[in-house]
Order: structure tokens, then sequence, then C-alpha cells
């Protein structure tokens, strides 16, 4: 009876119903924005290998362009929660609304300069001649939607950190839905090819962004939180961020090195690492959905002063987080051949991409580490030290792409060097981990 009661103990955790009512849905919401993406490479895919390649170079820009911004929902997440666990909702939801006027300010900003920039953007990437017109045209009308993605980004933080992901996920759902009708009409109906694609993203965008609105407006009524815009709040909300700025930054400053490097072995390595990379991002949302969870969580119990409690549920989620890698490596090890044939009719792109899928499939328990590791120090407001870490791992790896431009590697050999800079990223996060520096208790970390 003993033992059983020990492997029970083991195999379960009084942690693990919260986790997952905050993690399921949450899996939902997260990948929202790559599913967008994901319709558009499979619906652009059959237009041909030239406008695939074309949205290969939007998409990793539009990723990393709103990426950069996630500190909207993160630092927006880990406040809140903290509010949450001392009791004060209606201070939780000011803080909330104080992200989704910083949001709309990036938004308008981003747009205008963005619209500008597409030119120098598409010439930075490496896009050949052939294919530079379509990534041109998809990112143009894509990038008028950036002020409804940042808001929405704002508000999914606010939900998060008042414990409800269930809410982001009935939004994301009706959005992709949205998204995948209007694309399939404007492309297949009136044939408005790579155009028809982007404007479907934008208006699924637009509405996802009214409805959060919507709904955060009413919580502030039933707090009594004011609305309007209060700029030390603002200002507070973009000081906080800016350290997870320079994290994400070079996160994303990463990956976009990583697409420019591809973009100059060859249009066909360029179209087989989109189709790989496209589902590494929807299996990376699928495993971060515990570190929202994180996010959530381990905020709360800082804010109600819960140093050991945040520690326990923090380890609990690692395990479950890796468990779900190595699932998920197993069935992509497993199913890698079917997994490209939705994406492209080539043959060549679809042999290379099968090929990168063994990177993608193997990297998954690290992965998984790395996202949990993420989510748990983002909820306990530790950017400082998320950002030095994912510098020093971030400027090895470029030194690692310098030596793959410079030798001529292959597609293969860079997916070895991003394999390279998600161990150094593990590594950084371990050590941090395993300290009690990141456990500060109270409504606002102090250093």
């Amino acid at each position: 009876m003993g033992a059983g009661s020990g492997r029970t103990r083991r195999w379960r955790s009084p942690h693990d119903r919260e986790i997952a009512r905050l993690a399921l849905p949450a899996f939902g919401a997260l990948i929202a924005e790559p599913l967008y993406l994901l319709a558009d490479t499979a619906i652009v895919g059959h237009l041909g290998t030239r406008p695939l390649g074309g949205i290969a170079i939007a998409a990793i820009v539009l990723t990393a362009t709103f990426g950069i911004f996630n500190f909207l929902a993160y630092t927006t997440t880990g406040t809140v929660a903290r509010h949450v666990g001392a009791g004060d909702e209606r201070a939780a939801v000011e803080h909330g609304i104080d992200g989704i006027w910083l949001a709309i300010g990036l938004g308008l900003a981003l747009t205008i300069a963005g619209v500008i920039t597409v030119p120098l953007i598409t010439a930075a990437m490496g896009a050949s001649s052939a294919v530079e017109p379509y990534a041109a045209e998809y990112l143009r009308i894509s990038l008028l939607g950036s002020p409804f993605v940042l808001i929405a980004l704002a508000c999914a933080g606010y939900l998060r950190g008042a414990q409800d992901t269930r809410t982001t996920l009935l939004v994301a759902v009706g959005a992709n839905v949205a998204n995948l009708v209007i694309e399939i009409v404007l492309v297949y109906g009136f044939h408005t090819g790579i155009a028809g694609s982007a404007w479907g993203t934008v208006a699924a965008q637009i509405g996802a962004a009214a409805v959060f609105v919507v709904i955060v407006h009413s919580r502030a009524v039933a707090r009594r939180a004011s609305f309007t815009l209060r700029p030390a709040g603002i200002r507070a909300a973009a000081v906080v961020g800016s350290q997870l700025v320079v994290r994400t930054g070079s996160l994303l400053a990463a990956l976009l090195a990583t697409t420019a490097v591809a973009s100059r072995i060859s249009d066909t390595a360029l179209a087989a690492h989109q189709i790989a990379f496209q589902i590494w991002t929807f299996l990376a949302l699928t495993l971060d959905a515990i570190a929202i969870a994180g996010q959530a969580l381990v905020g709360r119990y800082l804010g109600a002063d819960d140093g050991s409690g945040a520690r326990t549920v923090a380890r609990r989620m690692l395990e479950l987080g890796i468990g779900a890698g190595i699932v998920i490596a197993v069935v992509v090890g497993a199913t890698r051949s079917w997994l490209v044939v939705p994406f492209t009719t080539d043959t060549a792109v679809r042999d290379l991409a099968e090929q990168v899928l063994w990177f993608v499939a193997l990297l998954q328990p690290v992965a998984a580490a790395v996202f949990v590791f993420d989510g748990i120090l983002i909820g306990a407001g530790d950017a400082r030290y998320l950002a030095a870490a994912m510098v020093v791992a971030s400027v090895i790896y470029g030194g690692l792409l310098a030596v793959a431009v410079v030798t001529g590697a292959g597609l293969l050999w860079l997916w070895a060097a991003f394999a390279v800079w998600m161990g150094l990223r593990w590594l950084g996060l371990y050590l941090r981990f395993r300290s009690d520096r990141w456990i500060v208790t109270g409504t606002v970390r102090t250093p």
C-alpha cells in the first residue's frame, strides 16, 4: 500500500488540475498567430514555390515583429497575477488596461514604420528577385493589422494573469475559423493570390481585437476600474517590459538570421525551411501552453507571499512539459513524411523538409524544458536575467551562423547549429532555476 501510494504521488500532483485548467485552453490561444501563418502557408503553397518562398520571408519577419511585442502579454500576465494573488482585482484589471493603451500606440507606430521599410526588409532577408514581390506584397498588407495584434496580446495577458485562459481560447478559435473561411473565398474564389491570404488574416485580427476589448471593458466596469488613459501606468508597463524586449529581441534576431541564411542557400532550401519552421513554431507554442500556466501560477503564488508553493508548482510544470516534449518527439519522428504533404507538391522541397524534421523531433524535450523555464521566470518577473541569458546564447549562435555563410553549409548544418543554440538556452535557464534568486514575493518585484 505504501509503495503504491508513493508511485501515485510521483505521477500525480495536487497542482495538476490548476495547471491543466490554465494550460489546455492556453494552447488554443497561443497557436492563434502561428495557425494564421500555417493556414496561409498551406493555401499559398499550392500557388507555387515562389509564392511559398515569399510567405517564408514574410512569415518570419511578422513572427519576429509581433513577437518582439510579446512583452505586452508577458509583463501583464505576471503583474496581474501578483495582484490577483494579493486579492486586489481592481488593480489587476487597471494594469491590463494600461497594457491595452500601450499596445495601441506601439501598434500604430509599427504599422507606419513597417510599411515604409518593406523594401529594406525584403532585401535584408536575402529574398531572390523571383520571391521578393510576393514577400513585399504580403508584408505591406499584413502590417496594417499590427495595432490589432498588439491589442489582442495585451488583452490576452490580462486574462491569463486573471487565471482565465478559456476566454482567450474561445476568441482564438473564432478568429482562426474566420481567417480560414475568408482566405479560401479570396484566394480560390476571387483568385486574389497571396494578397487575399494576407487580407483574410488582417480581417480576423481586427475581429479578435474587438472582441477582447469588449470583454476587458466589461470586467473593468464590474470591478469599478477606470478605462481611461493613465500615463503613469503606461510608463510603468513600458519600463517593466523593456528588459523582456532585450530578451525577445535577441531570440527573434536569431530566428530571423536563421531564415536569412536559409534564403541564401537556395529557393528550395528556403521553402523546406519554411515548412519545417512553421511546424516547429506550432509545436513550440503547444509546449508553451504549460509556460503560460507557469506565468499565471508562479505570479499568483508569489503575489500571495508563497515562495515555497511557487517552486513546487514550477517543478511540476517542468515535469509535465518534458513529458509532453518526449511524446511530441516520437509523433513527429514517426509522421514526418506525412507532415510535409499539405504544404507543397515539389518533390525536392518535400525530401529536404523531411530530413529537417528529424531535428525538429529530436529537439522537442529540450525545447519543452526551455519554454517552461521561460514561463516560470517571466511569471516571477526575473526579466533582467532572462535578457542576459538570451543575449549570451544568441551571440554564440550568431558566430555559428557566420561560419555557415562563409563555408556555404547546407540546410541540415544550419539546423544543427540551431540545436546548439537551444542547448545553450537550456543551460542558462537551468542554472537560474536551481537557485532561489528568482523567488521574490509580493505584488511588486524588487531587485
